[in-house]
């Protein structure tokens, strides 16, 4: 038995919303099993919440760890204590791995590579192609996993599904939401096309263009409509797809990253380079204010990093040999506790965009909320805390951040999982990796 006392904890109830309330809290195998006065007397460890604010673990829903095939840019090991560092407590890893994760056994192998070496919960998504359109139905009833995911525009090895018709039997063969990365391949390939020679990489929005992300996303919202059928996208980076996107609520829930609502163009090009570069792109600031806008007015479902870590010598490639990415998973928390400070959003959404939005979204089990009989999950933070982000912070192999140098304010403290303090103070409190497989309900 866990006493958390003194405890300014961020309840959700149906009744009053998100809300703010001081509290003491008791953890039990794995989960919070008293909340308030009168709670068991006999207890083996206490702690103090003193000045901090006790969030439901936070979920980053879009991360690529890497393996397996490409592990000397990232591992599950090194992605999730990244993870852990950041006040993350549990991640949606993504398919484009090699191999891609489009079968069983491959996604078996995964969860066999993520036991006793993940320091956070996590699930694998599925990848959607051609070739397993005629089974995708058992892919995405796997318990572990959060679904199937597709790429529309230009990945690697087999996981592009770009043709109407294929997109129409992938949603009539499943039953639960199918997550999309939106963007049009003819579009891509034609823009591409017109790049001068030695391009500068602040062309990149220019190739991944608006259009291209608008038309793809268009498309499959309108498929999903018309076959009643819940799908989420993912990274929405431009003020057209925010506003088309409003039009299809019944049936499309979306993701905006830290990096779109932080960074813009041409500015973060001129200062980053290549290391700014990324799929779909960072655009102008008339974008980043439409994506503000629909995080406030409650159109945005869920919060990632998109962390997708490349080497710096990749990334010192020339443009556009260059590889789209960055890292994200360990300064998505602190970069949006700063936005907070800045008025920019409340703690609240900001919250309920990494936890319940996720929950209610994929259909995640026990997760989500500080309330009785559910996992003990915990992200500890300090709102006032100022630090200034460094590389050499960074525990991800790639070593570097787009924020390199950035001062905030906001910071994770502790985190708890399954009732276990994991990470205290930028230290990993445990001696070893205990994350969990999470559960999602498939029925």
């Amino acid at each position: 038995m866990i006493k958390l006392n003194q405890a300014l904890c961020l309840f959700w109830t149906p009744q009053r919303g998100w809300h703010r309330e001081m509290s003491t809290l008791y953890l039990l195998n794995g989960k919070i099993v008293h909340i308030g006065n009168g709670g068991p007397t006999r207890f083996e460890k206490e702690f103090s919440c003193k000045g901090l604010i006790v969030l439901p673990g936070l979920i980053d829903s879009q991360v690529h760890f890497r393996e397996p095939g490409l592990t000397h840019k990232e591992d599950l090991f090194t992605g999730t204590q990244a993870a852990l560092l950041g006040g993350i407590t549990g991640v949606f890893e993504m398919p484009n791995t090699l191999p891609p994760t489009t079968t069983l056994n491959a996604y078996e192998e995964k969860l066999s590579f993520a036991k006793d070496r993940a320091w956070t919960n996590y699930a694998f998504f599925t990848g959607g192609a051609k070739e397993n359109l005629d089974h995708i139905a058992k892919l995405e009833a796997l318990p572990n996993s959060p679904g199937v995911k597709v790429f529309m525009g230009s990945s690697f090895g087999t996981l592009l599904l770009d043709q109407d018709q294929d997109l129409v039997t992938l949603l009539k063969n499943t039953q639960h939401r199918v997550t999309f990365h939106c963007e049009d391949e003819n579009i891509l390939q034609h823009n591409k096309s017109q790049l001068p020679p030695n391009p500068h990489v602040s062309l990149h929005p220019q190739w991944r263009s608006v259009n291209s992300a608008l038309s793809a996303t268009l498309k499959i919202a309108k498929i999903a409509k018309s076959l009643n059928r819940q799908i989420h996208i993912l990274h929405v980076t431009s003020q057209d797809e925010a506003e088309a996107l409003k039009e299809f609520k019944p049936w499309v829930t979306f993701e905006v990253l830290p990096q779109h609502l932080t960074l813009h163009a041409p500015d973060c090009y001129q200062r980053l380079g290549t290391l700014a570069q990324q799929n779909p792109p960072i655009r102008e600031l008339n974008h980043q204010k439409a994506l503000w806008d629909a995080v406030t007015q409650g159109l945005v479902t869920t919060l990632g990093s998109d962390h997708a870590p490349h080497t710096l010598e990749e990334k010192a490639k020339p443009y556009p040999q260059s590889p789209s990415g960055m890292p994200g998973v360990q300064t998505l928390v602190s970069i949006m506790l700063n936005h907070v400070n800045a008025h920019k959003l409340t703690l609240e959404r900001f919250t309920e965009l990494m936890t319940l939005g996720v929950v209610k979204a994929f259909k995640l089990k026990n997760k989500g909320l500080i309330a009785p009989n559910y996992d003990a999950d915990l992200t500890l933070i300090d709102i006032e805390k100022e630090h200034v982000i460094k590389n050499s912070q960074m525990v991800s192999k790639s070593a570097w951040t787009p924020f390199n140098d950035m001062k905030v304010k906001g910071k994770p403290i502790s985190t708890y999982i399954g009732g276990q303090l994991c990470m205290q103070e930028d230290e990993i409190v445990i001696d070893k990796p205990s994350g969990q497989p999470m559960w999602f309900d498939k029925s």
